[in-house]
């Protein structure tokens, strides 16, 4: 499947927001948004206008398609599995993206970014309930203990991720054992539980027009 390959702080400035897509860089004063938050062109400096309401819900569906870094397809398949889903349906698509594996990976801090996440995922270095799982978007249910292979375990990245990780500082719905780099994925996240600044509505009103 193709994938955006270009520099990844291109896409932060380009939705005027950190999206946090190179882990612990992205939390240092190393950051390319940080030094230069105009928009990425050769005019983005200079760029002065008031957006469409179709912009504006556009933009946001951008962002959080590059947050989870998804291509159209996926995350439209997301949205109708939310739909029909009962609840809100902003709400259910965000809780749908963070019950990805890569994710929760990401959460729990065995990778230093989502697409790192990814990586362990397709080599086959993460279990799932004792049993290998190599599918990023595979979708985690309540007390699924996730952990690292044992023959894995000795992988520079995966210990030096574990190295910056406080484990008083995981989101709510993960726990982790740094020791034996495992973990479990407690329960489905409350929309308040989930730290990404993002206005999910405006996806739901951009996919209903």
């Amino acid at each position: 499947m193709a994938r955006y390959t270009g520099p990844v702080c291109k896409l932060c400035r380009r939705e005027g927001d950190k999206l946090f897509l190179k882990g612990e860089r992205c939390a240092s004063s190393k950051c390319a948004f940080e030094r230069r938050e105009t928009p990425p062109g050769q005019h983005g400096r200079n760029r002065r206008f008031k957006r469409s309401e179709y912009g504006v819900q556009l933009r946001e569906k951008q962002k959080i398609k590059r947050i989870y870094g998804l291509q159209e397809k996926q995350f439209r398949n997301f949205y109708e599995r939310a739909v029909r889903q009962k609840g809100i349906t902003g709400q259910q698509l965000l809780m749908l993206l963070e019950s990805r594996l890569d994710n929760i990976i990401y959460r729990m801090g065995l990778a230093p970014s989502r697409l790192a996440a990814r990586m362990l995922v397709r080599h086959r270095h993460v279990e799932v309930n004792d049993r290998i799982v190599d599918i990023p978007s595979y979708i985690l249910a309540p007390g699924d203990k996730i952990r690292i292979r044992e023959k894995s375990r000795k992988m520079g990245s995966v210990h030096d991720a574990m190295k910056r990780v406080k484990e008083g500082k995981l989101v709510p719905y993960v726990q982790l054992d740094k020791a034996l780099m495992e973990g479990v994925f407690v329960n489905f996240p409350t929309r308040e539980a989930i730290p990404i600044r993002a206005q999910e509505q405006m996806v739901v009103e951009l996919y209903s027009k």
